[in-house]
């Protein structure tokens, strides 16, 4: 074995959140179209994972529930229409898109976020019938129609219940490493023919909550709803699966004029009621991800003036991952120029927050106005680690030890193992001619190295669940 003083050790990485939303509603990012063959949605998933691992992406957000459906088998909601073409019919042939997802990404050294809707019921862009299990039809006492919507109540105690209990059941059957939840809680407004406001119907739900002696106005009772959901889901999903990691990523804005000259058309806190400072300061999330998804230059909507007034809001210490809107490089949604996108993630960088996410994968796939290559020259030309999350867990893993090295060919194979947590990933770093270089970041326990004359050293490093690094495993290719 190598020794371990500090010459011989390797740099650590950049610890840095990089991530793309997948979204499905309406087909957006994955599947292309509705009812694609099997093996066509495969390749196509394969493919987006392939290109987040090539761009050194650490994450990406899937879509998983657009609305009160999925896209994986579920005892509690029916099939997606925007995979099978039809809600509630399975897909044949049969597989299971979020065990195939979270096995793939992790291969590839990918955190996997199931992204969930957590009210919205139907969305006008559905253009099949609703399956026999949809919530409108087994729960139509907790579903209003609103607009072109269907939307469940929030103040509906079977509503808070379901999307609990399907959140849970994900991330208790599958090894996901969040659970994501975007910004729709109360639903944006809608309005009427004369463009007025249309006030959400839930004016039989108030009444009974006021019949029962509730004190609230509407709009606190409303906003209690939310809190009460958001700090139940976080305390549940902390005691029965504390490493899985909870994220909000809200619209951009807490309200407008807060901070001083920030001006929005939307007041989350008054037309979503979302407080989202409340959870913020509480610690009921392990990450935030406000929408920022203005340029720098907009003064109403100040980028840096947001990503600070989010830093400096963060009492708990949790991560601050800024959502960015890349989509507005594509010149039909923006045309911005790449460098807009590039100095953003400077300025993440610059005011101290710990990476961003992506809206949304498609902008990489069709790699408008040349990003990927502008990303690979510069701020993504090596990978980053996943922020640890001490909160957590601080406790490092063992490191591992080697089992064998042995010849393959002209190459050397490498497996070890690690004693106690289970370990998420390996980091493999390899000297040559004095430089230490990642060879790869993975979740197998093995790696196949070439050049295995100009090798100096290797180095396995073990990242658990929740992104602690262990002391690393040194040795070199000639037995040593």
């Amino acid at each position: 074995m190598l020794s371990q003083d500090a010459a011989a050790l390797p740099p650590a990485l950049r610890r840095e959140f990089r991530a793309a939303w997948v979204a499905t509603v309406d087909n957006i990012d994955w599947p292309s179209k509705r009812g694609l063959p099997t093996d066509k949605a495969i390749a196509e998933l394969k493919h987006i994972l392939d290109t987040a691992k090539r761009l050194n992406f650490n994450a990406v957000v899937l879509q998983v529930r657009p609305s009160a459906d999925a896209l994986y088998p579920s005892q509690l909601e029916p099939w997606s229409e925007y995979l099978t073409g039809q809600q509630g019919k399975p897909p044949e042939p049969y597989w299971d898109p979020l065990a195939y997802a979270v096995q793939e990404a992790h291969k590839r050294g990918l955190e996997l976020h199931c992204w969930f809707n957590p009210y919205r019921a139907w969305h006008p862009a559905a253009k099949g019938t609703p399956a026999r299990n949809y919530v409108g039809t087994t729960h139509r006492h907790a579903v209003r129609n609103y607009g072109r919507y269907q939307w469940m109540d929030p103040a509906e105690t079977d509503t808070q219940q379901r999307t609990i209990e399907v959140m849970m059941d994900v991330a208790r059957r599958y090894d996901i490493d969040g659970v994501h939840i975007d910004d729709y809680f109360y639903p944006y407004k809608e309005r009427d023919n004369q463009g007025r406001a249309i006030d959400f119907p839930d004016k039989g739900s108030f009444e009974r909550y006021r019949a029962e002696g509730g004190a609230l106005d509407r709009d606190d009772w409303r906003r209690e709803q939310v809190n009460q959901f958001v700090e139940r889901f976080y305390r549940q999903l902390k005691t029965e699966r504390p490493w899985v990691k909870f994220g909000i990523s809200p619209f951009g804005i807490y309200r407008p004029g807060v901070p001083e000259g920030i001006k929005a058309g939307v007041d989350q806190y008054a037309d979503l009621y979302a407080d989202v400072l409340k959870w913020w300061h509480e610690g009921w999330l392990d990450y935030l991800s406000p929408q920022l998804y203005w340029p720098i230059g907009q003064t109403p909507q100040s980028y840096p003036k947001l990503l600070e007034y989010w830093r400096d809001e963060n009492k708990q210490k949790r991560h601050l991952w800024i959502g960015n809107y890349s989509g507005r490089l594509d010149s039909a949604n923006g045309n911005w120029n790449t460098s807009e996108l590039l100095n953003q993630i400077r300025l993440t960088r610059e005011k101290g927050a710990g990476g961003n996410v992506f809206f949304s994968m498609k902008t990489f796939l069709r790699d408008w106005k040349g990003i990927n290559s502008a990303l690979l020259r510069g701020l993504y030309a090596a990978p980053a680690l996943v922020p640890a999350s001490p909160w957590l867990d601080e406790e490092p893993p063992a490191a591992p030890s080697l089992i064998e090295r042995k010849p393959v060919g002209a190459s050397i194979e490498a497996t070890w193992t690690t004693e106690g947590e289970p370990i998420r990933f390996y980091l493999v770093q390899v000297r040559r001619a004095g430089q230490w270089r990642t060879e790869q970041i993975s979740g197998n326990a093995m790696v196949r190295l070439t050049q295995v004359d100009k090798i100096e050293g290797v180095a396995v490093t073990a990242i658990d669940r929740v992104g602690n690094a262990s002391p690393p495993l040194l040795f070199d290719v000639a037995g040593r």
